[in-house]
């Protein structure tokens, strides 16, 4: 028995290499620090088209959209990258002036560091369609593998903020921070 347990533990010992390596290509653990707050911006969170010429009237309304909800998961450990993904759930209204059951909307979404700079800022599209004689309509969207580049681990996402929000006119955007709204399942 002597000799075997020195034999034993020899073996474990030289073992530690190769389970330790082992253990840092399954990379278990916990991320490094937070995921970066995500969400999207007052101002920029919904939109209403009134159309051209118009007189931001109920009559005049073509569709609105709203972002209700973004949600983040993301991953990193030691010093790489953080890597985020994204689901962003739209609300959108068909009003009295629209022309189509069918409407695309341009959406930006922009890494920035916690005191506002933007690092990144890329734009995307989301569709409604609207079903029959609908007037509502949503869906989720999905954007996966938002890069956010890291110094070093000393750097945690919460550093970093993820926003989302509606490209806006000059009219659109004086609209929303005038505190105006419409939404059409208003009263239903």
């Amino acid at each position: 028995m002597r000799i075997i347990l020195p034999i034993l533990a020899l073996a474990l010992v030289a073992g530690c290499s190769s389970t330790k390596e082992l253990a840092q290509s399954l990379d278990t653990r916990q991320n490094a620090g937070a995921c970066p707050p995500v969400g999207s911006i007052y101002d920029a969170s919904r939109v209403v088209d009134f159309g051209e010429g118009t007189e931001n009237l109920y009559t005049d309304i073509r569709y609105t959209g709203e972002i209700t909800d973004v949600r983040s998961f993301c991953r990193y450990t030691g010093d790489n990258p953080l890597v985020a993904d994204l689901q962003i759930d739209f609300a959108f209204g068909k009003g009295p002036a629209a022309d189509g059951n069918t409407h695309d909307f341009t959406y930006w979404v922009a890494v920035t560091r916690r005191n506002g700079k933007v690092l990144a800022k890329e734009y995307y599209t989301v569709s409604a369609e609207f079903q029959g004689n609908s007037k509502l309509d949503g869906t989720t969207q999905k954007i996966e593998k938002i890069t956010i580049p890291r110094a070093d681990e000393t750097i945690a996402g919460s550093n970093f903020e993820i926003l989302v929000g509606f490209d806006l006119s000059e009219e659109e955007l004086e609209f929303n921070r005038a505190g105006k709204r419409f939404r059409m399942n208003a009263g239903s």
